[in-house]
């Protein structure tokens, strides 16, 4: 067999993968949904790195949410433009998602909490905690 018929049988392979691991979800549908969940990971890691600031002795994903003050919050949102708590980061809910009967209204409460009630920018543009209704 050759390279180009290799490769042409890896990619079939994987498409009969991808399509047994969708379902009877549909495509779009589907890749939206991946889209998500990779840009969900992306902003995680990169918070988790800005916070740990290249400091091997801070695992900000294993710091408990209490101790997050809203000047934390605060200079995040000045400087990142979002604030992820560490409870909530994508580490932290993929490694209890097989486990958790409530992943799909933990991932939406987490997203809606990046808004306040009147509509308003928080987490991602707010100066505190208190303002967002914490």
């Amino acid at each position: 067999m050759t390279s180009t018929e290799q490769r042409k049988a890896l990619q079939n392979q994987i498409w009969k993968i991808a399509n047994d691991v969708r379902g009877s979800v549909d495509g779009w549908d589907f890749k939206q949904y991946i889209l998500g969940t990779l840009f969900y990971r992306f902003i995680s890691e990169n918070f988790a790195n800005y916070i740990e600031g290249g400091d091997d002795s801070v695992n900000y994903a294993k710091l408990s949410d209490d101790i997050i003050t809203d000047e934390i919050v605060e200079d995040a949102v000045k400087t990142k433009g979002y604030f992820i708590y560490p409870s909530e980061l994508f580490v932290n809910i993929a490694a209890n998602a097989n486990k958790n009967q409530n992943l799909n209204t933990d991932l939406a409460n987490i997203f809606k909490s990046n808004k306040n009630p009147r509509g308003k920018p928080s987490r991602f543009g707010s100066t505190s905690r208190s303002e967002a209704g914490y």
